[in-house]
């Protein structure tokens, strides 16, 4: 896999496409994941195909939404734990953490694409 730091409009705008009609269920999830002291930084890994990252919250082919995209909830601890984020980085990446309330952070793991991707929640 090649990881591409540049996220070009095209392939955002697939992203987006699904976040929206998924959004209130990550944004819920991730409140829940914070509250019960689960996560302090809930991350929602984002595939086409079946991964190994996080437990499934939303199967693409599950739902009558017609989704691109499957959705599972993880957290930094779990990418500790698999070397995604390296223990070097941990300090880095929770500087980097844009608020949970506002924004969503998407793991990526696409044929092309292997990143972190921060999308605003709708405004109510």
């Amino acid at each position: 896999m090649q990881n591409d730091p540049e996220l070009d409009g095209k392939y955002l705008g697939k992203i987006t496409n699904d976040f929206i009609k998924v959004s209130n269920t990550l944004k819920e999830a991730a409140y829940l994941l914070r509250a019960r002291k689960i996560a302090e930084y809930p991350i929602f890994p984002i595939s086409q195909d079946k991964i190994e990252v996080g437990q499934l919250l939303i199967a693409k082919d599950e739902t009558d939404l017609e989704l691109e995209w499957n959705y599972h909830f993880s957290y930094l601890d779990e990418f500790i734990q698999r070397q995604l984020v390296d223990e070097e980085k941990i300090e880095e990446f929770k500087a980097a953490f844009k608020d949970p309330d506002e924004f969503c952070c998407l793991f990526v793991v696409d044929k092309d694409f292997v990143n972190f991707v921060y999308i605003p929640y709708p405004e109510d």
